[in-house]
């Protein structure tokens, strides 16, 4: 008579599971779904010797049962679950190689379920080769379980697997873990309330409801003997249960398992020596910083020319050939100003689109995120901030967003709030026409000085997130501790397709956002910049031709003067008069002023601004560049020198980035409390910043 036994295949993504599960079955599989549930099942029939037949179920991928997915869920019911016809009388972890320690959290949970349990080390062809030696007896006997090595690549180990199938009577259940050193009152307590069944399983029954789903708790509720503990509690009771398993696995595979880089002898690995080595991985990612932020503006600079001279044109061919008037005045000095002076830019952020997709493509940028986090731990940031932070350099909202994925509410709040001083794609387009008129367009050593500045304001606005965090990290008290896991993808050659997909989209999506907001604010601005109270404005023909009635000056230039005053008295040059003396310390005007405000719209905004100010009043259709290159101070001195500039970026590069940002920490933190703090320091530095750097360049 032959045996049927079930075998239930579980294991984190990416673990080879399909792999072991196609060793074992061959063709001998079926497909379905979960009942009323549209994610699929599995299931597959291996003989294991005469008398014993395995029917294999394959799991949804799972990194714990502390279930936050479908999957997981559905990974958990069925463990808990004696009825259910899957149930598994053994359960085989697929472990990576690699990534060993991890994968041994989930292994440790399916062993306190009492349920015989055994690991598999996959991928077991790879372990010289990546420079790993395993004691495998001693594992066994830590693990106190059967532990097999599996090559389906070589299909070397599967004849023992199914070894150890037909003799899983023999597995030991005992636990793992000894869930009292969790928290010794809460589970005696549970253990007397049910004194026949598993603490662990009733443990699991009781989280799920929090984790995911919502299920009966009715029997382990009901019980004189048993203490509830409100939601925020049995979170805690998660997090030290992860530790506590941590903490054991870390002692096992302390005597277990060695993994030495330097013995590593595949690709990946020689790779990975380099790439994330604790100085040459910073040297290269510096280089890597460089070569991009160099090629934006080689590369850049031909469409970008393109699209300056091009607006040009399509301004004066609108201002020729459509009836003058208020439309004619509202589409060539509002309008075409305003859109051209972000359209001027798209090149450049698609080009940083490109670098950083390529980047992402090849597997690279995940060995940035462990590199960067060696570093970022000193700082009280936790290891998986550098996502947000490198998130940030596209926009500050999406990379605020991420940071849910932090469990600690003190590393979470400490991202959120340094997020916004990485430079963000809004930012991109100040910083390029600021450092094109102050910086000058050569070379040392090959190294474009415009390039070098671009850069380093990127690592300025990074190193000021990191000593921000550093000072909030000594104000924000707290004692709990978070802990990082990031996966190492394999390198792979980038599929154009998937890049190109990439920035199109990003590109197409900062363009719509953004423009929007800009033809919105150009508008505004001409109508203020076009109109104001008062005799001055509307009597500035006859002023400025009585004041300068005794001075020879030709036709150009009193309508010059005529358009400087009437600008001056209009609504918008009251506000920035109003403003001035406030930024006038800084180096900037009242029309810079205009943009600084207008600019908290979005960032990029301050180009159009600029660019719909100056065409006011002009007939001249210069490009943006050369209109703020030829605007002059009151004692005849550029207006954008060096010292300006160079105050007009750090003030960027330090000040909050846009009204969205505020809204969404406000959405994050449930409080307006950190936003307006936020905004209200990061100004503080930027002006500053701004203050002391124009006045020891000026």
């Amino acid at each position: 008579m032959i045996n049927n036994i079930n075998v239930a295949l579980i294991g984190n993504p990416n673990t080879g599971k399909t792999s072991v599960f196609n060793a074992l079955t061959g063709l001998n599989q079926k497909v379905g779904n979960y009942p009323g549930i549209t994610v699929e099942k599995k299931i597959g029939f291996s003989p294991l010797n005469k008398l014993t037949k395995a029917r294999i179920l394959d799991l949804p991928g799972t990194y714990s049962l502390n279930a936050s997915s479908m999957d997981e869920s559905l990974v958990v019911e069925l463990l808990l679950n004696k009825n259910d016809p899957d149930y598994p009388d053994v359960a085989v972890v697929i472990t990576d190689v690699e990534n060993l320690k991890r994968n041994l959290l989930l292994f440790s949970q399916i062993k306190d379920l009492e349920i015989p349990t055994i690991l598999v080390v996959n991928m077991s062809d790879q372990i010289s080769r990546r420079g790993i030696k395993i004691d495998v007896k001693k594992l066994k006997e830590k693990l106190n379980t059967e532990v097999i090595l599996v090559s389906t690549r070589k299909n070397s180990g599967v004849s023992d697997l199914k070894k150890a199938l037909a003799d899983y009577r023999k597995l030991s259940i005992k636990s793992f873990l000894d869930t009292k050193i969790i928290d010794k009152e809460y589970f005696e307590s549970l253990q007397l309330a049910f004194p026949n069944q598993s603490p662990y399983k009733l443990w699991l029954v009781i989280t799920q409801d929090i984790n995911f789903t919502t299920l009966d708790r009715q029997k382990v509720s009901d019980s004189s003997a048993f203490r509830s503990l409100p939601r925020s509690q049995l979170k805690n009771l998660q997090q030290r249960e992860t530790i506590k398993r941590y903490q054991l696995i870390n002692q096992i595979l302390k005597e277990t398992y060695k993994k030495n880089l330097e013995d590593a002898t595949d690709l990946r690995s020689r790779l990975d020596n380099i790439l994330i080595h604790k100085i040459w991985g910073y040297v290269i990612f510096f280089f890597i910083l460089l070569i991009i932020f160099q090629s934006i503006f080689e590369w850049s600079s031909l469409p970008m020319d393109f699209i300056d001279n091009s607006f040009n044109e399509i301004g004066e061919w609108a201002r020729e050939n459509m009836q003058s008037g208020i439309l004619n005045d509202l589409i060539t000095e509002g309008v075409i100003p305003g859109l051209g002076g972000i359209i001027i830019f798209i090149p450049q952020i698609a080009f940083l689109f490109l670098f950083i997709s390529f980047l992402e493509e090849t597997g690279y940028m995940s060995r940035v995120v462990f590199l960067m986090d060696r570093g970022l731990r000193k700082y009280g940031l936790s290891g998986k901030s550098v996502v947000p932070l490198i998130s940030g350099t596209a926009c500050a909202i999406p990379a605020i967003m991420a940071t849910r994925n932090i469990e600690n509410w003190k590393d979470r709040l400490i991202t959120i709030l340094v997020v916004p001083f990485t430079t963000c794609s809004a930012r991109l387009p100040v910083y390029m026409i600021l450092i094109s008129l102050v910086i000058p367009d050569k070379k040392i050593l090959g190294i474009n000085y415009q390039g070098l500045s671009l850069m380093g304001l990127y690592l300025v606005g990074f190193f000021m997130a990191i000593a921000s965090a550093s000072i909030l990290n000594r104000l924000l008290k707290t004692s709990n501790k978070s802990y990082f896991v990031v996966e190492m993808p394999n390198y792979k050659l980038p599929l154009l397709k998937n890049i190109l997909i990439t920035v199109w989209e990003k590109t197409r999506t900062f363009i719509i956002e953004a423009g929007k907001i800009i033809l919105a604010i150009s508008i505004l601005l001409w109508f203020m910049a076009s109109f104001g109270p008062g005799q001055n404005f509307s009597n500035a023909d006859s002023i400025i031709i009585e004041k300068f009635s005794e001075e020879p000056m030709t036709d150009i230039e009193l309508d010059r003067e005529i358009s400087a005053y009437r600008l001056e008295n209009s609504y918008i040059g009251l506000l920035g008069k109003s403003i001035e003396p406030l930024i006038t310390p800084l180096g900037y005007d009242w029309k810079i002023g205009i943009a600084l405000i207008s600019s908290f719209a979005a960032r990029e905004v301050f180009i159009g601004t600029l660019a719909t100010i100056y065409s006011v009043g002009s007939d001249d259709q210069e490009t943006i560049k050369n209109r703020m290159a030829g605007e002059l101070k009151r004692d005849g001195t550029k207006l954008f020198n060096l010292a300006t500039g160079i105050s007009l970026m750090l003030f960027y590069a330090f000040a909050m980035q846009c009204m969205s940002t505020l809204a969404i920490v406000k959405k994050e933190t449930n409080s307006w409390k950190w936003p307006i703090i936020q905004l209200l320091s990061m100004t503080v530095i930027a002006y500053l910043a701004a203050l002391i750097s124009f006045q020891l360049l000026k």
